[in-house]
């Protein structure tokens, strides 16, 4: 689901209230509350995540960016039920690519294109976010925990390792690069994010990919070899 069922609408005077169905938990609080009960099973995470991937598939369909998705903006139910919220940053784009600002997403899960000064970007930092809620709804924590633009930026590369002009062509070129970085080198994701299984890493990496271009979509995400027993 993208977003909540709206029941009802109310004028009064000059405020439009918009009134939408209750659900309890974002996603972070729902698992909170669920370790304090039983352990969710992994099975269960790869549902939800599927939820969250094909929600997102569902407004890149209709030409528009959230921009800042994180645990907090996805609701969900009870029963796991998933709703993606908030969309007060999403904007829709067109082609060609406009100029947005980068004011945008929680840092811990904005895109790398985004802190290095990017102007023009698209879907693609959508798919980032989702990479990083990927890795943080079975590590249990952020992937990527940045105090400010410039720690986000080290904690990504220390991770990734820094990126070159060989894995992302024009990055040198971006406002926010610096030839001073610190080069990192990559760690092995599986290593980062052991609760996940071989095809759980191969979609990881497409999501964080660091060329937007060669980032996976969140269409073709749905049909990655991870989901494949849910699409079965």
């Amino acid at each position: 689901m993208v977003n909540h069922r709206l029941l009802d609408v109310i004028l009064d005077e000059e405020k439009l209230y918009l009134i939408f169905e209750f659900l309890p938990f974002d996603l972070n609080s729902y698992f909170h509350k669920q370790g304090r009960d039983k352990i969710v099973s992994v099975d269960k995470k790869k549902k939800m995540f599927y939820q969250i991937v094909k929600a997102v598939a569902f407004l890149h369909s209709k030409a528009i960016l959230h921009r800042d998705l994180k645990p907090q903006n996805i609701l969900v139910n009870e029963s796991g039920d998933i709703k993606v919220a908030d969309f007060g940053l999403a904007r829709q784009y067109t082609i060609p690519i406009k100029i947005y600002t980068h004011e945008i997403v929680t840092v811990w899960y904005r895109a790398p294109e985004i802190l290095l000064g990017a102007k023009e970007y698209a879907t693609s930092i959508d798919t980032w976010s989702l990479g990083c809620i990927f890795a943080e709804l079975f590590n249990n924590e952020p992937l990527f925990p940045g105090d400010s633009e410039i720690g986000q930026l080290y904690k990504i590369f220390q991770v990734l390792g820094t990126p070159s002009e060989d894995q992302w062509k024009g990055v040198t070129k971006l406002k926010e690069y610096k030839d001073i970085f610190p080069k990192w080198r990559s760690k092995d994701l599986g290593l980062i994010c052991p609760a996940l299984d071989d095809n759980g890493i191969d979609l990881l990496k497409k999501m964080l990919a660091y060329d937007p271009i060669k980032r996976i979509s969140a269409k073709d995400a749905l049909k990655h070899l991870y989901f494949k027993d849910i699409i079965d």
